[in-house]
Formats: structure tokens, sequence, C-alpha cells
């Protein structure tokens, strides 16, 4: 799956969870927390969305490493997505 393809993902997920959020202008290396206004909550589904979908297994440990575009990006690929 391409980088495009998986940015693509994330964003339909978030606003899946948080649909009245800006993702249109949100930056790659934002926290979603504070850009998209999520909480814990928020972020933990997004997770459990994203893993679902896309049949991997991501562990709570690593949860951090999901909470920019950017980095979840990079997670998913390293990850086999």
């Amino acid at each position: 799956m391409t980088r495009e393809e998986l940015r693509a993902i994330f964003i339909e997920e978030i606003g899946n969870i948080a649909p009245e959020a800006d993702t249109a202008s949100l930056a790659g290396n934002e926290d979603l927390r504070e850009a998209l206004d999520m909480d814990s909550m928020d972020i933990f589904n997004l997770v459990v969305a994203i893993s679902q979908r896309l049949k991997i297994d991501i562990p709570d440990a690593d949860v951090p490493q999901l909470v920019t575009l950017d980095s979840g990006i990079a997670y998913l690929v390293d990850h086999g997505a």
C-alpha cells in the first residue's frame, strides 16, 4: 500500500471518529489530539479502526506512534500495511 493510500485511510477513519474535524488543513506533523481536539478515547478508537481495516496488530504500547499523520503513516509502512 502506498503512503498516499495510507494517508487517505487515516483521514477517512479520522472523519468516521470525529466527523466535525477539519482534516483538510491538517499538517502531517500536527498532533491529532491538539489539532483536531481529539481525546484519548478518540485516538484509541482511531487506532482500533485502522488496525481492523488494515488487518494489522497495533499494540497499546505503540499508540503514541500514531498521534500525527506522518508518524502514523511511517508506523504503518514499517509494520507492513
